[in-house]
């Protein structure tokens, strides 16, 4: 008989977290420990890693804090190394780590668009690629991907096409490492954010219009939290997903069911 409670459960587990030293991430190196994973908190701020890992530490459960600037294959490929020969395994890859900058397309320059391309989506390839080199010889894994509202829809209030892009992207790059990594055991899917209160939103929240904006085309009329969003993630990240791959989940108040 299924013990489904259990199944949430991540003991013996080792999991990284890109961007995991605020906002989303944050909340998801939270969740994943307290299922019981070993996380290593990864950021480009390694003080906010490190932060966040002596938290989770403090409650008896094992942390760790690295440095890494996802838009550099080398370093990527370095730190999840080390810390695959530190533990001798990784089960579970979140792909958190992002940016945005919103300017209507035709003020975004090359170098805005380049930025958003090598953070959003090439660091996402690179963490992809290095953890999926263990999980393909370990036969077992779980990825999760940071999507978006935005990679499901023609975009929101203000234009950001660069960003809408990756985001795209990431829906369809999370179907095309499922179809890949499936027959060898590991689950690749997504999730896909409403907007949340993170620091990568805080400015544009302070908007009055903004707010309301968002508030009216949410059917549940709030925004999420980032405990929310870490809520779905655990769950894509454990044994009661064990059949959910290649899939995109909207945690999004019903906002692209309008």
């Amino acid at each position: 008989m299924t013990d489904f409670i259990n199944q949430m459960r991540l003991d013996g587990r080792v999991a990284i977290v890109t961007g995991g030293g605020s906002g989303i991430g944050h909340a998801t190196c939270r969740a994943l420990a307290q299922a019981g994973a070993t996380v290593a908190v990864t950021d480009i701020n390694g003080d906010a890693a490190k932060t966040v890992a002596d938290e989770i530490s403090s409650n008896a459960v094992v942390s760790e804090a690295h440095v890494m600037d996802i838009t550099r294959d080398k370093q990527v490929d370095e730190v999840v190394g080390r810390i695959f020969d530190a533990h001798g395994r990784i089960d579970i890859l979140v792909n958190n780590a992002g940016i945005s900058l919103r300017h209507p397309a035709t003020e975004t320059t090359t170098d805005d668009w380049g930025r958003v391309m090598d953070v959003n989506l090439n660091g996402h390839f690179y963490c992809a690629r290095a953890v999926g080199r263990h999980m393909v010889e370990a036969h077992s894994g779980a990825i999760v991907m940071l999507a978006s509202i935005m990679g499901l829809t023609g975009g929101g209030r203000l234009p950001n096409a660069a960003y809408h892009a990756t985001k795209g992207a990431i829906v369809n790059l999370t179907r095309s490492l499922a179809v890949e990594w499936g027959p060898l055991g590991i689950r690749v899917n997504a999730v896909a954010p409403t907007y949340v209160r993170t620091p990568l939103t805080e400015k544009m929240l302070e908007d009055k219009a903004a707010m309301d904006y968002i508030v009216a085309n949410t059917p549940m009329r709030q925004l999420a939290t980032p405990d929310q969003i870490a809520s779905a993630i655990l769950f894509l990240s454990g044994d009661s997903a064990s059949m959910v791959t290649g899939h995109t989940l909207p945690v999004d108040g019903g906002w692209v069911a309008r």
